[in-house]
């Protein structure tokens, strides 16, 4: 309705400026060739289990499968893409990877990992993915060669059953970077049914640069995948989230762990700044499903595009005594 509504006025607001009936104004918006196209996704988030121990071979497949039954939740529900949390398949506890700990955070100790049975449980999840067409995303470790640290990431599957790319966490905590992970270099993005999707991981929802980044990379949303910090701070998370989507004029996907959701759930903002959808609220492994849509005709990305490029250094005043001295009322 909403949509439709805001036709009519752009139909009834060029007849009022032409003089044309409404009639003429309306065929000749729909006869204009190079109007951008409103595209949308069904776009559904996660919020699931805390797994902390990478030692523990069950909790390892038991994350897998809780993905998997999400997944296929997510399927039911007409979804094109599911995004999950950080640490979706294990979130390291830093105390359990320290070589000193567990009562002190010392480096972390990545043999300690179980990556063959990660490897065997990422590996049916991407086939899975494939068979359901479904896209995800969702949180994990990625071991690089050692003694390289791994990255906090994000891997990406298309709905082929592909892994099409990977982002790495770059703003990274005091204790990820001195003791656990290397830090990520890049952006990325990546397109499904012609909706632009930017990622960010951990902590970045503190740094507004990040999210500023992606809107000049021209993203529709972006997908944000916390553990959440501690239960008490994640309100501040999922505030922070809600301004990026509205400073930035674009959709915001909040995922975060279950432990999380009494303070703050795994949800959807909208451009406005609004939760379009959001988890229950119960500590419990969930989904929330809301369609998502591109806003060819909005203004504020353009506006601050030409703001940011020194629209306003024309307009600057010089030589005024009343502009230069600030002793004056």
């Amino acid at each position: 309705m909403t949509q439709n509504g805001n036709f009519k006025r752009r139909v009834r607001a060029r007849a009022a400026k032409t003089g044309e009936s409404y009639t003429a104004a309306l065929h000749n918006i729909r006869q204009q060739p190079d109007r951008p196209a409103l595209r949308s996704l069904r776009l559904a988030v996660a919020q699931t289990s805390l797994f902390d121990d990478p030692r523990d071979v069950s909790a390892l497949r038991a994350s897998g499968a809780e993905m998997r039954r999400l997944m296929r939740d997510a399927h039911q529900a007409g979804s094109r893409l599911l995004h999950f949390p950080e640490g979706t398949t294990c979130w390291p506890g830093k105390r359990i990877m320290s070589e000193t700990g567990p009562r002190s955070i010392g480096p972390s100790d990545w043999t300690r990992f179980q990556w063959d049975v990660l490897s065997e449980e990422l590996e049916e999840t991407r086939i899975l993915a494939g068979a359901l067409k479904l896209w995800i995303v969702f949180g994990s470790v990625h071991r690089l060669t050692p003694p390289h640290r791994p990255y906090n990431s994000l891997y990406v599957v298309s709905d082929r059953g592909e892994l099409v790319t990977r982002y790495d966490e770059r703003l990274l905590s005091n204790t990820k970077i001195s003791f656990m992970y290397s830090p990520g270099r890049n952006p990325v993005t990546f397109e499904i049914d012609g909706v632009r999707i930017g990622c960010a991981l951990g902590m970045e929802v503190h740094y507004p640069e990040i999210f500023v980044e992606y809107e000049t990379l021209g993203v529709d949303c972006v997908l944000f995948s916390t553990a959440g910090g501690t239960p008490s701070g994640a309100p501040a998370f999922a505030a922070e989230a809600l301004g990026h989507a509205a400073s930035n004029s674009y959709w915001i996907s909040f995922s975060t762990l279950a432990p999380q959701s009494p303070g703050a759930p795994s949800g959807i903002a909208s451009p406005e700044g609004q939760w379009a959808i959001q988890c229950p609220m119960d500590g419990q492994p969930a989904i929330a499903v809301t369609e998502i849509q591109t806003n060819p005709e909005g203004l504020a990305r353009s506006w601050r595009k030409q703001v940011r490029n020194n629209l306003y250094a024309p307009h600057h005043i010089e030589g005024d005594l009343r502009s230069d001295e600030r002793s004056l009322f």
